[in-house]
């Protein structure tokens, strides 16, 4: 198997099996980090359903038993669950930066899962005509993933001041660095939309979001170890990461020879 879609897929398993760990700490009245944006909604129900439902997505994603079913649901439960929570959130404050973020972290996740789906076999009797049909689901899914980014651009050219001030203090230019990552989201926004060199972008995207990891995201929450934020931000990266090295693996490996060009 392509070495960078099992990469992907493990990555991506590993944050949504933390997202259902997260709010078990949560519902059990564990002491330990609460989940932060874009998981909290304080209903114990749903809370159960999403600590279920996360932990059996990434399990299943990472041993690959139903996988292209599950990600397909997982896709769709979150992208119902960012339509109906933060769509009206951001038409209520169009200003404000949070609603933004969090919806397109959403949405680049829904893309991945998609991409994902189409990243595993056939199972059972599906039909080419499924298969099909999957397939179109994940290109939905990779133009979320680009217009995710593009939205990200955005913020960091429109707040690169502040984005500024999250770069460890040790890291030079630290201003430079911040519009610098909002044009290669840009960069690899276009490379994802239009196919062109789409391995060699998303490869970069997943590097970036792994450099993010290791660099930026652990060392504050090593510093800040219950801040539920600090915590989510860092899986949300993980997942990000996850979901470029399997859009890069999974149209390498699934558009050979339709004449996409995914150097």
């Amino acid at each position: 198997m392509n070495g960078l879609l099992t990469a992907g897929r493990l990555f991506f398993a590993i944050a949504m099996v933390f997202f259902g760990a997260q709010f078990l700490i949560f519902v059990s009245s564990m002491r330990g980090p609460i989940p932060g944006p874009p998981w909290s909604h304080g209903v114990l129900v749903l809370d159960w359903l999403a600590c279920v439902g996360f932990i059996l997505a990434g399990v299943s994603i990472a041993s690959g038993r139903m996988g292209r079913w599950v990600a397909m649901v997982l896709g769709v439960a979150l992208l119902l669950y960012g339509l109906l929570r933060y769509v009206p959130a951001l038409v209520a404050r169009v200003h404000d930066p949070g609603p933004w973020t969090v919806l397109f972290e959403i949405l680049a996740m829904v893309g991945g899962a998609w991409v994902l789906a189409a990243s595993f076999p056939a199972e059972g009797r599906e039909s080419p005509s499924w298969d099909s049909m999957v397939w179109r689901l994940a290109d939905v899914g990779r133009f979320l993933i680009a217009i995710s980014l593009v939205v990200f651009a955005v913020q960091h050219f429109m707040y690169a001041r502040f984005v500024a001030t999250l770069i460890p203090a040790w890291i030079p230019a630290r201003l430079f660095w911040a519009y610098t990552t909002g044009i290669a989201f840009v960069a690899a926004a276009l490379s994802i939309a239009t196919k062109r060199m789409l391995g060699m972008g998303a490869k970069l995207l997943g590097t970036m979001f792994l450099l993010w990891v290791v660099l930026l995201h652990a060392p504050r929450v090593a510093g800040a170890i219950r801040n539920g934020n600090e915590v989510t931000s860092l899986f949300v990266a993980v997942a990000m990461c996850g979901l470029s090295f399997a859009l890069a693996g999974a149209y390498g490996r699934g558009l050979k020879g339709r004449g996409a060009v995914v150097l």
